[in-house]
């Protein structure tokens, strides 16, 4: 092949598909109470804006973010979802997830509005203790996964908690 890169076709791969760098990508697309995906919490290590609706978001390996999935047609919601998710590095197994390229470590996934809500308020929760929630023990929000698929509510996540992960992590280090 000469170099030339083949044109776009509808169908075609996205922008974020094109990528040859070792980042996890984020389409966002934002239309008002019709489809809003968007970023919770997370360290975004570049942005693309492809139009007034459209963006590509892009995430450092092992960077740890929450995507919220929300949209409606004339009869009401059709999707409430939040992933949290684990930026994989180069060569890594992972799992796929709509509109993340490649994909990541799938920490928490919850579907429907109400358990959406909960999970937001547990976010919140975290960071009204001074934790950035992308700082928290993965195993954390696997925990909250466990017991919200369970019908049980989280453990709240503690400084104790924070310090004791962050010590465990500079051990394993």
């Amino acid at each position: 092949m000469t170099g030339i890169a083949a044109p776009r076709v509808r169908g075609g791969p996205t922008p974020s598909a094109l990528s040859h760098d070792d980042m996890t990508h984020v389409e966002l697309t934002w239309i008002e109470k019709k489809i809003e995906y968007w970023i919770r919490f997370g360290r975004e290590a570049h942005e693309q804006i492809l139009d007034r609706r459209r963006r590509v978001v892009s995430f450092r390996p092992n960077t740890v973010f929450a995507f919220v999935r929300w949209a409606a047609n004339d009869f009401g919601t059709i999707i409430s979802r939040i992933d949290i998710v684990r930026a994989v590095q180069p060569g890594e197994r992972y799992q796929t997830l709509p509109f993340v390229r490649p994909g990541g470590e799938i920490l928490l996934k919850i579907d429907g509005w109400p358990k959406v809500e909960d999970v937001l308020r547990h976010v919140d929760a975290i960071e009204a203790i001074g934790i950035e929630a992308d700082a928290v023990s993965p195993e954390h929000w696997q925990h909250v996964h466990n017991r919200m698929a369970a019908g049980h509510q989280p453990r709240a996540y503690t400084l104790d908690q924070h310090r004791a992960f962050l010590l465990r992590r500079r051990i394993e280090l």
